[in-house]
């Protein structure tokens, strides 16, 4: 999952400004891509998150969205 992708899913997902989700990941080489795309919003101000965790099969991340998408 790519960065723009990730913030589409991010912004279906919140409530307000706040999201929460918990995203399935098949390989622990696609759960840390998913964990580095939300660094990279994270670093470009899009997003501000609380939480990134990774569990046995999936990541789950909490925060705020910084922006209204257009």
């Amino acid at each position: 999952m790519d960065k723009f992708g990730l913030l589409k899913t991010l912004s279906k997902a919140s409530r307000g400004n706040f999201f929460s989700i918990e995203l399935p990941a098949q390989s622990k080489e696609e759960a840390e891509t998913i964990e580095k795309a939300a660094a990279e919003l994270e670093k470009e101000g899009k997003i501000k998150i609380r939480e990134c965790t990774h569990k046995e099969d999936s990541v789950y991340i909490q925060g705020i969205m910084k922006y209204a998408l257009a």
